[in-house]
């Protein structure tokens, strides 16, 4: 083969069989994607979780991963954050040419370690070659199937007054290590994407199912915007309290460089719960068990006051409220 992607990988005859025989098939191996169908066929009953999303990230390679392991655990993300269980991804590449074969190998690596950990199959996919200049080097569309087990129901509109609002980790580390890469900054304390598959997370949450109100994952626009969303979908008011949000010094240092706010950063790895007061230690310390949420914290409350709107209090006791992103902070971020 040869050493960078060519318009022929993509069409359709023999480079792309090779490509997709050579490069992006064996990391992703399995029956049922084995059959080279055009579509999946497999055996599901119960309720299902569909989800589908777009990674157009730049640099395609970043500190703590890159687009491959961001596209899995992007879409892990969002049908976890309806209580699914995720089961089958699709993933379809849109390649351009001169993509060096070895760039793809490496995210098809990524691709196949966060599968192995969660136990996802990709079981459909697609791949199109485009002219040089036609796209800029990698663009992935993924789709995903996930089960939602009985008793379960998890929503942006479930919220209630009198919930308490968790956070599973600190804020704004994937927009920071994004910046940082593309600006060439040298940071005292490098920051790293906490880029990461949270379903053993929130299955683990799903110990006390009935106690879970609402789930998201605040990616673009941070968590000041995802907590806008929820308050806006469950009409209720949302109050976070500033100085019990983590956020690593790392991270403030560097939004405090850059003139940005930690709240409206993007983060890749991290979970925002509305769960029942009774219940919200209990799932606090479950979550803290768990890899991927040993810094959670009780951030907020929720209540009948100011419904839609979310508050900051400060440690002065002051409040101010906190809007929704206005415009795009920095483009291209996943």
């Amino acid at each position: 083969m040869a050493e960078t992607i060519l318009l022929g990988h993509g069409s359709g005859g023999k480079l792309s069989h090779e490509l997709i025989a050579q490069k992006i098939y064996p990391p992703l191996a399995n029956s049922i994607l084995g059959k080279m169908d055009d579509s999946a066929v497999f055996e599901i009953g119960g309720r299902l979780a569909f989800t589908t999303d777009s990674f157009v990230v730049s640099p395609l390679f970043f500190p703590g991963g890159d687009i491959g392991k961001l596209a899995v655990c992007g879409t892990i993300n969002d049908l976890a954050a309806v209580g699914a269980r995720p089961l089958y991804l699709s993933l379809a590449l849109i390649i351009e040419e001169g993509l060096p074969l070895e760039d793809l190998a490496r995210i098809m690596e990524s691709v196949r370690r966060v599968t192995e950990e969660t136990g996802v199959k990709i079981v459909t996919g697609d791949t199109k070659v485009v002219n040089h200049g036609s796209a800029d080097k990698l663009f992935i569309n993924t789709a995903g199937i996930g089960m939602v087990p009985p008793g379960v129901d998890i929503s942006g509109s479930n919220a209630r007054p009198g919930d308490k609002i968790i956070l599973s980790g600190p804020l704004g580390e994937h927009g920071v290590a994004i910046m940082a890469q593309r600006a060439g900054l040298r940071l005292k304390i490098p920051v790293q994407s906490d880029c990461a598959p949270l379903s053993s997370l929130v299955e683990e949450m799903l110990q006390i199912p009935q106690a879970i109100h609402c789930l998201r994952d605040p990616t673009r626009g941070g968590l000041a915007t995802t907590l806008n969303e929820l308050a806006m979908q469950s009409s209720v008011g949302l109050r976070i309290f500033e100085d019990r949000i983590p956020v690593k010094e790392a991270v403030s240092s560097a939004c405090e460089m850059l003139g940005l706010d930690p709240l409206y950063v993007a983060n890749e790895g991290k979970m925002v719960a509305m769960v029942a007061r009774e219940s919200a230690e209990e799932i606090l310390k479950i979550m803290r068990r768990n890899p991927y949420g040993g810094e959670s914290a009780i951030i907020g409350d929720v209540s009948q006051e100011r419904r839609g709107r979310v508050t900051l209090q400060t440690p002065l006791g002051t409040a101010r409220i906190i809007d929704m992103l206005s415009g795009e902070l920095l483009p291209r971020i996943c």
